[in-house]
């Protein structure tokens, strides 16, 4: 094989794996974690054996997916850990956090847990919630959040967020701001009852 032959070879193998992560995320984030493998491959134009290739195993390729949006929630806490107030660090983080999962169905499973094992994001996680521990001692102890709030309500209010359905990804990020809301004034041990964002058009259960 000529030094020519095998740069393309290079270049065809690293356009593929793009090809199969950029599939994979859209793929997750608008359907969950339960897309197999092989309609990823259908989805990517690529072979069963090709994904297989490039990540030996699901997990592997959850991993790569979700790299990149777990250390965003990292850095969403993080962010809210260094604010001044520790109450409007707190909203921050939910305010953001119920977006960014609105927007990614694979990442609200990723963080509630229903994560088949994958050592890299489980850490991530881990990491994220330690820092989420923090912020809410924090925001009891010097700001409104009601003393018996606990991680969990943060899990139970994201998997809720998770419901969410509209027709387009602009309406179920609109519905999330006024979900996230109305979640921060039940949060709260003296609720302030500010405007809510405007009430968004969903489905509606037929009779």
């Amino acid at each position: 094989m000529t030094a020519k032959a095998r740069v393309r070879l290079r270049s065809d193998a690293r356009d593929n794996r793009a090809r199969i992560l950029a599939v994979a995320r859209a793929a997750f984030a608008a359907e969950g974690l339960d897309v197999p493998i092989r309609e990823i491959a259908r989805r990517a134009e690529v072979g069963v054996a090709t994904v297989y290739r490039h990540f030996p195993a699901k997990e592997a390729l959850l991993t790569e997916a979700f790299a990149e949006r777990m250390a965003t929630c990292s850095a969403i806490v993080a962010e809210g850990l260094a604010a001044a107030d520790p109450w409007h660090g707190f909203r921050s983080v939910i305010e953001k956090f119920m977006e960014l999962h609105a927007l990614d169905r694979g990442l609200a499973s990723a963080f509630t847990s229903q994560l088949p094992d994958a050592a890299a994001l489980a850490a991530e996680r881990d990491r994220t919630l330690r820092l989420l521990r923090e912020l809410i001692r924090r925001a009891k102890e010097t700001g409104p959040l009601r003393a018996d709030f606990v991680l969990e309500d943060v899990v139970l209010a994201l998997m809720a967020n998770e419901g969410i359905r509209a027709d387009s990804p602009q309406l179920r990020v609109a519905a999330s701001r006024r979900f996230a809301a109305l979640m921060l004034q039940s949060f709260q041990a003296d609720p302030v009852l500010l405007p809510l964002p405007p009430a968004v058009g969903l489905p509606l259960p037929r009779r």
